[in-house]
């Protein structure tokens, strides 16, 4: 940084952003990197706070940097336009699964090791806490000895479900009693048990668009059809499209991420899910709530999940471990004051109960704060991951690309070019050594087929960013060819 000219015509906060903005062209400054504190800035250029902040404010009106609370000021990624709203799909009316043979073949790529994993969702891997996780079970099985290696019960471990309970009453101030709760195996045994608990066969579940996929293949599989309400790709469903698709079809549950979605990485705002809460109760319909990925919200505080609102509404919440802690432990839970006893009902019936050495690990990890401080620690890893993946996406991929703005969790959604196949670039890319996940498996309808989900869950390496630059020089050329 050099001093500015008081002698120059220019006003002294202009001179600051041209130093600030020649720092950042020269890459000086890169995408989430730190700005100066006010302070600091004041002293190196030779001018006053007050100017500082006047061309921080302006810098942030510019797109160029971004404030957050009680941190700072933090250079923008350079990236190209934002989604302005996914496409209007075609499933305005109740549809099965449309992508069933390349769900299979994602999921077969996203699981073989040899790639780079840009395809599955991990974001516990960004920041792995598996050296205290190891040393909490060396503690556990030490002192339960065989009864760790017992059955739990059906609702789960007390001590977990006690700690689950405490932590949303300390995260977002949530009364929950613990026998409110069932532990699952994994978040997709709780979604299954939620939507078991209250929706049946040829029933109609209203979803996000675009949505994440393992919700539309537990809908298929239990026989039920889904039906799409438009989304903001910047605060969620659209309450009014929502109403209508009541006043429309006979829709008897909603399976929505309102605190964080995936794909798009969104968080609804407070008075659109206190709206949400009155339409359920209005028109009785059913909410499963997708909180996975609750604790990982960028900035700010934690989104409450629909069912802590208040309602009266029929509403379960669905949260695991498996993005936030340790996705092989398969630890998930259900929360619910309605439906419990028959959540509980079909877990005995399914998998009678959860593994007891993990849920007294993760209970002890919970109750000695270890869990809190790993999460402090993981946010801002995965944000400046989300960070650099968008200023190489602006780099490498065409000009007409554009992207998600996600405010947390572990996930990129990708517009391309119209001439590409989401489901062609798909197999290109694995035969480069590379995972993605292709946009039509967002969709009941195999919709989003130009788009696809790049996941920045994982240690950041080399790798990852050559695999980004070659799915970008490729998409180029295939686009203008």
């Amino acid at each position: 940084m050099l001093n500015v000219d008081k002698q120059n015509d220019t006003f002294l906060y202009r001179q600051v952003i041209e130093l600030i903005t020649e720092n950042m062209d020269t890459g000086t400054l890169l995408p989430g990197d730190r700005l100066p504190s006010l302070r600091k800035m004041s002293k190196t250029a030779g001018v006053s706070i007050p100017t500082v902040r006047q061309a921080y404010i302006e810098l942030e009106r510019g797109r160029r940097v971004e404030s957050r609370p009680q941190s700072g000021f933090y250079v923008r990624h350079r990236a190209a336009n934002d989604i302005v709203r996914p496409i209007r799909t075609a499933a305005l009316k109740p549809v099965p699964l449309g992508c069933r043979s390349l769900m299979e073949r994602v999921y077969d790529g996203i699981n073989n090791p040899d790639l780079v994993p840009l395809g599955i969702a991990n974001p516990s891997m960004a920041k792995p806490a598996a050296k205290t996780l190891h040393r909490t079970m060396k503690r556990i099985m030490a002192r339960a000895e065989e009864r760790s290696l017992g059955y739990a019960s059906t609702l789960g471990e007390p001590s977990l479900r006690r700690q689950i309970a405490y932590h949303y009453l300390d995260t977002v101030g949530a009364q929950v009693e613990p026998d409110e709760i069932c532990i699952t195996n994994g978040g997709q045994e709780a979604l299954l048990l939620a939507l078991t608990a209250v929706a049946s066969k040829g029933d109609v579940v209203a979803v996000e668009t675009p949505t994440y996929h393992g919700m539309l293949e537990l809908i298929d599989s239990l026989g039920m059809l889904a039906v799409e309400v438009e989304t903001c790709p910047e605060e969620g469903v659209e309450i009014s499209e929502l109403e209508r698709t009541f006043q429309n079809h006979p829709v008897k549950a909603c399976m929505f991420s309102t605190t964080l979605g995936n794909p798009l990485g969104v968080t609804m705002p407070g008075v659109d899910r206190e709206r949400l809460v009155r339409l359920l109760e209005e028109y009785d319909v059913a909410l499963i709530e997708d909180d996975v990925y609750g604790d990982l919200l960028f900035d700010g505080q934690r989104p409450v999940p629909a069912q802590f609102l208040g309602s009266k509404a029929r509403i379960l919440t669905c949260g695991s471990f498996s993005k936030t802690a340790a996705s092989g432990y398969r630890i998930g839970w259900v929360v619910s004051s309605h439906d419990i006893d028959e959540v509980a009902r079909l877990k005995r019936a399914f998998s009678c109960s959860s593994g007891l050495l993990q849920q007294l690990t993760l209970a002890e990890f919970l109750a000695s704060g270890d869990y809190s401080r790993h999460l402090k620690t993981l946010r801002p890893v995965l944000q400046r991951n989300a960070e650099r993946m968008r200023a190489l996406v602006a780099e490498h991929f065409p000009a007409e690309t554009r992207t998600s703005r996600p405010v947390g969790g572990s996930v990129l959604w990708l517009e391309l070019p119209k001439k590409i196949n989401a489901q062609q670039l798909f197999d290109e890319a694995i035969g480069a050594g590379i995972s993605i996940a292709p946009g039509q498996i967002f969709s009941p309808c195999a919709c989003y087929k130009n788009y696809i989900r790049l996941s920045y869950g994982h240690p950041w390496t080399e790798k990852t960013e050559d695999a980004i630059q070659w799915l970008g020089q490729h998409v180029s050329r295939t686009s203008s060819s």
